[in-house]
């Protein structure tokens, strides 16, 4: 039977628009408690969120098996057995090992030169008897004796604040209720911690001193802004401490010396609108990355006693985005991106010259860096990339003589050759001839005549960018046929700051409208046809998905919504969310300003819901995520349910103990994958 939620209809008006909202009430006043106490969920919200559960399990008993058969197959290609490369810090070397037993990380450490292995920190250990378990942050202090670390063990991320003696495992500190972010004191006494306002915002930073109680924290910095929320970090000369304060489109930084005998963080560069920017310091000077007057970044340096006269260092290129610094004594390193794709530079300190370093002859790969030690008195570095078909490759790299040599390929246990796929980027002329990237990957023996299914992923917001990485479980749809299309639209970053800029507050449309042109696109040359698309977005990305599939249903088959950001004016106008204030740039203020009102309620998926035939579509939320809270995606499935005039699936999943990103741990991880793939594969007609 199918599940029908109560109407209560409730009269709404803002700026002389009224409109009704049958399931206003779902949303409870206190929604925030709800994240700590599940118990405090209405009982009748509850009993319809079990319904519907029970009545997606039901539709979806006959890919039961294909849900296991995917299971194994995508289980087969990780190596479930591994670890990664040790990093060097000044007495032990650190690494991260998996188990094929284990859900969890373990990390592992041996002194230099020693052959016995420690475990200091045991994820599957630390989740027992939890039925969900996240970690924030997690490091070893200075001296290599204590272990800081953060755990939610709800999905609400709300954290609490461990510090564990290494040589005995015992917990000599606990703080509860964090923002979860945590860094040592380079004097190993101390630590900073980030703590939440009433709104679940991250606007303080304490000092908690070992030893002390947690009363007696020092408030190191507070931010006033409900807009802005705040982050403590360390420079790479590891002489000073920089706390950075802001929100997507601008920020400020201020910075206090590690001998302070009085820690008072003073201002860098005061806050500007659309400014943002961050500092660095090493070698004897401060580097700012920052898009002043260079709208695809830049960056200055001034040396340590001239404070604020600064010169170019890596000047602005339009439509290049430029990133930020990697710092050794004889080289620094950084990257860019431009027409969605990155690079990686190096620079010679003595002779000051630069070269991009070439990774290899495919042309979509999502390229990176890393540093092998501590000591920044090296040429030798590791240098990476994967590709949508290629997984990850890392090589010990040179950067005196240029030598490479392989040291870790990520293993593929069940088998992959890279050269039975293709990789394509494609260039789609959007409604005002914007050409928008799309990176797509299929099987070399799928026909490209229209048959094909597709499944379409976007997201679109926040200046995001999609690299081209190499996804495993991707190939239990490329190898059944079906085409994954990643589509670089506008809100995100790929093209450069106007690439996101142009699509978001009064321009948020542009995300909307570029997808619907990959969409037709795509179908035009023959890669798919219509219905045969389906269409996949988590969070903002759900949003995208809501509008697009309220605007031309008849292009899709079907639609998978993670966590749905859906009913989008409700949470824009309500200032008390954690989010809310935070996004007033990214998506406009619909309470205080009538233009944004009005346009976001003309795109708002829950709002624009009107009677029409929907593809199928399955919404997938948790009780615990407190980015985009469960009422949402709850509210949006029961109108759809009112309003659609078809006999297509309509499912809703809500996991009642987890988060934004869903259940914990790795089988957890791969099971919300295969449920997904398998409700694609069933409306594909792909259940065999």
């Amino acid at each position: 039977m199918i599940p029908r939620l109560r109407k209560q209809p409730e009269k709404k008006n803002h700026f002389s628009r009224e409109w009704i909202d049958n399931y206003s009430w779902v949303k409870q006043k206190n929604c925030l408690e709800i994240l700590r106490n599940p118990k405090k969920l209405n009982p009748e919200v509850k009993k319809y969120l079990e319904e519907e559960n029970a009545y997606t399990k039901e539709n979806m008993k006959d890919t039961e098996g294909l849900q296991k058969k995917l299971f194994k197959e995508i289980e087969g290609r990780i190596k479930l057995d591994d670890e990664g490369l040790p990093y060097k810090d000044k007495l032990y070397e650190y690494w991260t090992k998996t188990t094929k037993e284990g859900n969890y990380f373990k990390k592992l450490r041996r002194k230099i030169g020693d052959s016995k292995i420690e475990c200091y920190f045991d994820g599957d250990r630390e989740a027992k008897g939890k039925k969900f378990f996240s970690c924030g942050d997690l490091t070893v202090s200075y001296n290599d004796e204590l272990l800081l670390y953060s755990i939610d063990d709800k999905g609400s991320e709300y954290f609490t604040i461990f510090v564990r003696r290494i040589s005995d495992g015992k917990i000599v500190e606990k703080i509860e209720d964090t923002a979860g972010g945590c860094l040592w004191a380079f004097d190993d006494k101390s630590f900073f911690y980030r703590k939440n306002d009433s709104q679940k915002r991250p606007r303080k930073i304490f000092q908690h001193v070992l030893g002390t109680s947690v009363e007696k924290d020092k408030l190191i910095f507070e931010e006033k802004s409900e807009r802005f929320t705040c982050s403590i970090d360390t420079t790479s000369c590891e002489k000073y401490y920089l706390i950075e304060t802001g929100e997507h489109t601008s920020n400020e930084v201020y910075y206090f010396h590690k001998d302070e005998k009085i820690f008072k963080p003073k201002l860098f560069i005061k806050r500007e609108q659309e400014i943002l920017y961050n500092i660095d310091s090493f070698g004897g000077y401060w580097y700012c990355h920052t898009n002043k007057q260079a709208e695809d970044f830049k960056v200055l340096r001034c040396k340590h006693d001239k404070i604020n006269e600064w010169n170019d260092f890596i000047p602005a290129r339009s439509g290049t985005i430029i990133g930020g610094l990697v710092f050794l004594k004889n080289w620094i390193l950084r990257t860019e991106i431009s027409d969605a794709l990155s690079k990686v530079f190096v620079r010679n300190v003595k002779t000051n010259r630069e070269e991009q370093l070439i990774f290899t002859d495919e042309k979509v790969i999502s390229p990176g860096v890393s540093l092998m030690q501590k000591d920044k008195n090296t040429d030798t570095i590791r240098i990476g990339y994967e590709s949508p078909k290629t997984p990850a490759r890392v090589f010990e790299y040179n950067l005196k003589t240029k030598d490479k040599k392989l040291v870790k390929e990520q293993e593929v246990p069940s088998g992959h050759n890279r050269d039975d796929y293709i990789v394509k980027r494609l260039n789609c002329p959007s409604h005002d001839g914007r050409q928008i990237p799309i990176t797509i990957t299929y099987h070399k023996d799928t026909k490209l005549d229209g048959s094909a299914h597709m499944l379409m992923y976007g997201y679109g917001s926040y200046g995001s960018a999609m690299a081209p990485t190499f996804s495993t479980a991707r190939f239990s749809l490329i190898e059944r046929n079906i085409i994954w299309a990643t589509c670089h639209i506008r809100g995100g970053f790929e093209r450069g700051f106007h690439w996101w800029r142009e699509g978001k507050l009064l321009k948020k449309k542009n995300t909307f409208s570029d997808f619907i042109s990959c969409a037709k696109f795509l179908i035009k040359k023959k890669y798919t046809s219509q219905k045969k698309i389906i269409v996949f977005g988590g969070s903002a990305g759900g949003l995208l998905i809501g509008n697009v599939i309220n605007q031309v249903p008849e292009l899709f088959l079907g639609a998978i919504m993670a966590v749905p950001f859906v009913d989008n004016l409700t949470t824009n106008m309500d200032h008390s969310l954690p989010l809310s204030k935070g996004e007033l740039l990214e998506f406009g203020d619909g309470k205080n300003n009538k233009e944004h009102f009005e346009y976001i309620y003309s795109y708002s998926p829950y709002l624009q819901i009107t009677k029409k035939e929907y593809p199928h579509i399955l919404i997938t939320t948790s009780l615990a995520d407190s980015r985009v809270l469960f009422d949402e995606p709850t509210k949006y499935c029961a109108k759809l349910r009112d309003y659609k005039t078809d006999n297509n699936l309509l499912l809703l999943k809500c996991e009642m103990e987890a988060g934004h990103g869903g259940r914990s741990g790795r089988t957890a991880g791969i099971e919300e994958i295969t449920f997904d793939y398998a409700f694609a594969l069933k409306i594909a007609g792909k259940l065999a």
